[in-house]
């Protein structure tokens, strides 16, 4: 029988890291990004969503398409031609026959210009859109 010293008794290797820390920081950052995103993304846009009184309270959609005052089209925050918004258009409905939009506009942004952009999406095959506004709060009398 091998007698260890006393000296190296409490000197172990540890030959194993703990990620469990680690993995709850990363998620726990990831929650707080998906949280935050959608809001910072609407910042970065530059978009006033005119206000209404009535609204669906529908806010979920895997295509988002704005136009910001001077009449440029983003879809999902890049920057797209019209033939561009049709193609993407085309291609998110054939990945998912449910695809729905949610059209944003500046409130600046032309009437005309608004009414193109949802022309587009419809000749691409999307049924399913919205116009994205924000609540007024009214007041009282």
């Amino acid at each position: 029988m091998a007698v260890i010293p006393e000296s190296h008794q409490d000197e172990t290797l540890i030959s194993s890291i703990n990620v469990t820390p680690f993995v709850d920081v990363v998620l726990v950052l990831l929650v707080i990004f998906m949280v935050t995103a959608p809001i910072i993304a609407k910042d970065l846009i530059q978009v006033r969503l005119p206000k209404t009184e009535s609204t669906d309270g529908k806010g979920l959609s895997s295509m988002g398409v704005a136009v910001n005052k001077e009449g440029q089209i983003l879809l999902n925050g890049i920057p797209l031609s019209e033939e561009g918004l049709a193609l993407e258009t085309k291609r998110l409905l054939q990945e998912n026959s449910l695809t729905q939009a949610i059209v944003a506009a500046d409130i600046e942004t032309p009437y005309g210009r608004v009414a193109r952009v949802i022309d587009i999406i419809k000749s691409a095959g999307l049924e399913k859109f919205a116009i994205q506004v924000e609540h007024q709060v009214k007041a009282p009398q």
